[in-house]
């Protein structure tokens, strides 16, 4: 799937309802991996996933060779998100009400993400039996 835009919902701390949107978002690179983004209580909540259905043993693979400190070297703060069908992770970040800080501080994040996400299809590449 195309995106456009990356839209920020604001939720319900007390019923996980969203109540209002807070912001339109021109995607950059890396939106297409985004699942879910929603602020509550001045963070933003990004769920990503690997946009793709991946076999049994790159599931493993994947999570093993993700390289996390692509996100902890930009003081992200990455945590697996193991109930869904594909491997999953979230990303914090504050909120910013300047419409121009919040859309650089999503386009570094999703940049992060593509390169994570092309970095870790090309380490698990021949490593099927290991994974088995």
């Amino acid at each position: 799937m195309d995106f456009s835009s990356l839209v920020i919902m604001q939720k319900d701390k007390e019923t996980g309802y969203l109540i209002k949107e807070l912001g339109s978002y021109q995607a950059g690179d890396g939106a297409k991996y985004v699942t879910k983004l929603h602020e509550i209580d001045g963070e933003v909540v990004m769920y990503f996933d690997t946009n793709k259905d991946v076999a049994e043993w790159e599931y493993s693979a994947i999570y093993d060779l993700l390289d996390y400190d692509l996100f902890r070297n930009s003081s992200l703060d990455i945590e697996d998100v193991d109930d869904e069908y594909n491997p999953s992770w979230k990303v914090i970040l504050k909120y910013k009400d300047e419409h121009s800080e919040m859309k650089e501080e999503l386009d570094k994040v999703c940049s992060i993400i593509e390169e994570a996400m092309e970095k870790v299809f090309n380490d698990i590449q021949g490593k099927e039996e290991e994974y088995k």
